[in-house]
């Protein structure tokens, strides 16, 4: 063996000892700098995840208030009375009405402003009912000018956070405009107390992070700091000094704190972070808007103060990491011998028996490991080239036929995708899309997605005298087999039309169930292949505006922009293993009204980040938000909600939307 001064093992532990002493400071740094970028980046998801959870706090309570004002300031009883406000008849029936959407409201208070009299209404439980008006708006006066600037401003909704000198405490106030055959008969609305709002909302009590709301035009609605609070700025633009930007004092940071602004707007629900100086410190920005209050969620971070990382955390890992070094310096010795030497030694051996085919043997002592294994490996290294072209010989030989295989391959799947190509023309010719536009134009919209190229949904269209019949229909299976599952279902369903006609949705559905029922059993398919489908048809009578639905587990759908409404088919598909009893369905629908037939593919459509599926109840609020607007907008909207759901998530199943309007 060598001796210490020159062997292997001295000089190893020497190296490792200058290693260490030359690794410390830098070692040091590096690790100080590391630690504060991950206490940064736990900062802004702390920041993140903070300003997120006081959104979705803030948004509730106030978001149901809001719509119950909206109700009230849409009353039918409220518009006649604020029409002809000297009816008693009308004047009783208003405020009873009112005081039953007092019982709902969050603080049990409502008040109602004429824009004719300028009466002012108001009842809480703090006081007596009253049916007089409390006091007289006034035009003069600075405190009855949210009344008259929310009149004329163009948006019908006002939120703003105002001191009302008339009931001595300051509100939240959520202000609707009675509107009436395009006029303004005055304001209705509520208020939710601002002290309890800042104790549940603000004052979030943890150190080193300032919660605050402000609003579109940047000024303060609510902050720990009361004095801060830009009180009566959502009625009236007088409250410039209490800005967020009059707490920037750089312009620059007044700059990218507006572009953040203008991001979230855009994009509300999300959340946009920046860094910027306020209350004479470095503070990190959390901001996210919220649309309909038009007001921004905002949280400021100071991450000197601000316990994001556990400091008792911190010291007993510097402690772990100083012990951790002693007791490398002190096993290395000892971990060099077991571990490096010995199996260096061992593997010398080795490359010289496998070299000659002798048994393993060990060197004699007094060599220099390295030496040792150099000449082992050398002599190893010879007959591992022989081995090794005489492996690239037949190497190369297999990579030519594979070549081949794989040119023959590549030109059999061409084959089969230009068929399957040539199929997906062949079927999206046969859907009824040019004869939908002659007869619907823009009072239509077909949305046909295929999880593959071809895919297993189609839908129908026939026009027969005043009648109109509509369908759409989803087959067992994808791609080719689902494809020519419709072929078999378009011939059923052309049979049943020109036997029975178009004005029995019902009798259609029987008797295409019966027709496959005999193809199928003609054919002799296995039981364990799934040949049933779902379908859906509507028969309109453009003469009386009626329609006529029946449903194999496809429902009806139809809004009119305030309510939606789901008319189920029957729980049995068609070809199924027991015969389904179909339903019809008769309804006249308002004018301007909007019918929907959707396949399960978009409502069973994964997405999210739990992964689960879209569902009847998203889809149905969807629409009632959507059913207003043109046909091709709706469409666009259906298609980007779904691509929204989705996400990174695969289409599961092939995917079709049908739409019309009687108008």
């Amino acid at each position: 063996m060598p001796t210490w001064g020159h062997g292997l093992r001295a000089k190893s532990a020497l190296a490792l000892l200058l290693a260490c002493l030359l690794a410390l400071l830098p070692a040091a740094f590096f690790a100080w700098r590391a630690f504060d970028e991950v206490k940064t980046h736990l900062g802004e998801g702390y920041a993140r995840n903070f300003t997120e959870l006081h959104r979705e706090r803030i948004l509730g309570p106030i978001a149901r208030e809001l719509a119950l004002a909206r109700r009230l300031a849409d009353s039918v009883a409220v518009r006649q009375w604020l029409r002809d406000e000297r009816d008693p008849s009308r004047h009783a029936q208003a405020l009873e009405e009112a005081e039953g959407f007092r019982r709902a409201f969050r603080d049990h208070s409502y008040f109602l402003a004429s824009s004719r009299s300028l009466d002012y209404y108001y009842n809480d439980p703090a006081q007596d009912y009253s049916a007089a008006p409390r006091y007289r708006l006034d035009p003069q006066k600075a405190d009855d000018a949210w009344f008259f600037s929310t009149l004329a401003a163009a948006p019908r909704v006002n939120i703003n956070v105002n001191p009302d000198r008339w009931l001595k405490q300051a509100r939240v106030w959520l202000n609707v405009v009675i509107e009436d055959d395009g006029g303004r008969l005055g304001i209705a609305g509520s208020g939710l107390d601002l002290s309890r709002f800042m104790k549940e909302f603000i004052d979030a009590g943890i150190a080193g992070l300032t919660p605050m709301i402000i609003d579109r035009n940047g000024a303060i609605q609510l902050h720990p700091d009361a004095r801060l609070i830009a009180l009566g700025s959502g009625a009236r633009h007088d409250a410039q000094a209490r800005t967020l930007d009059s707490l920037l004092a750089d312009a620059q940071e007044r700059g990218a704190l507006q572009a953040a602004l203008d991001r979230a707007a855009t994009a509300p629900g999300t959340v946009e972070q920046l860094w910027v100086t306020l209350d004479g410190g470095r503070r990190l920005l959390s901001l996210s808007y919220l649309d309909e209050l038009r007001w921004y969620v905002l949280t400021a971070v100071d991450l000197s103060v601000a316990e994001i990382v556990d400091r008792g955390w911190l010291q007993g890992a510097a402690a772990g990491f100083a012990l951790l070094i002693v007791l490398m310096l002190a096993s290395f010795s000892f971990a060099v011998d077991r571990l490096v030497l010995r199996p260096l030694k061992a593997l010398h051996h080795s490359a010289l028996a496998l070299t000659r085919g002798e048994t393993v043997r060990l060197p004699p002592p007094g060599r220099d490991e390295l030496g040792d294994l150099s000449r082992a490996f050398g002599a190893m290294a010879a007959k591992i080239r022989a081995h090794t072209a005489e492996l690239e010989d037949k190497v190369r030989t297999r990579t030519e036929a594979l070549q081949a295989a794989n040119t023959a391959m590549s030109a059999a799947q061409k084959k089969v995708r230009d068929s399957i190509e040539y199929a997906s023309l062949i079927q999206r010719a046969l859907l009824p899309d040019q004869r939908l536009s002659e007869m619907l134009g823009p009072h239509h919209f077909a949305l046909w997605r295929p999880r593959d190229t071809v895919g297993g949904d189609f839908y129908l269209f026939r026009a027969e005298g005043e009648h109109n019949l509509l369908g759409i229909v989803d087959c067992a299976g994808h791609g080719v087999p689902g494809a020519l599952m419709t072929m078999l279902a378009r011939a059923a369903f052309d049979d049943a039309m020109n036997r029975i006609g178009l004005e029995q949705p019902a009798a259609l559905l029987a008797h295409a169930d019966r027709t496959l029922r005999g193809m199928l059993q003609a054919s002799q398919l296995p039981r364990a292949i799934a040949t049933n489908m779902d379908a859906g048809l509507v028969c309109v009578d453009r003469t009386t505006r009626r329609i006529l639905f029946a449903g194999a587990k496809i429902s009806l759908y139809w809004s009119d922009g305030d309510a939606v409404e789901e008319i189920p088919g029957v729980r049995r598909a068609l070809a199924d293993r027991r015969q389904a009893e179909f339903v019809e369905h008769s309804l006249a629908l308002p004018a301007g009204a909007t019918c929907y037939l959707v396949t399960d593919g978009y409502l069973d459509q994964a997405g999210g980040e739990h992964g689960f599926g879209l569902g009847n109840s998203r889809f149905a609020e969807l629409l009632r938000t959507i059913a207003q607007r043109p046909m091709t907008e709706q469409a666009q909207a259906l298609d980007r909600a779904l691509e929204a759901h989705r996400g990174h998530h695969p289409q599961l199943d092939d995917i079709t939307i049908l739409a019309f309007r009687i108008d």
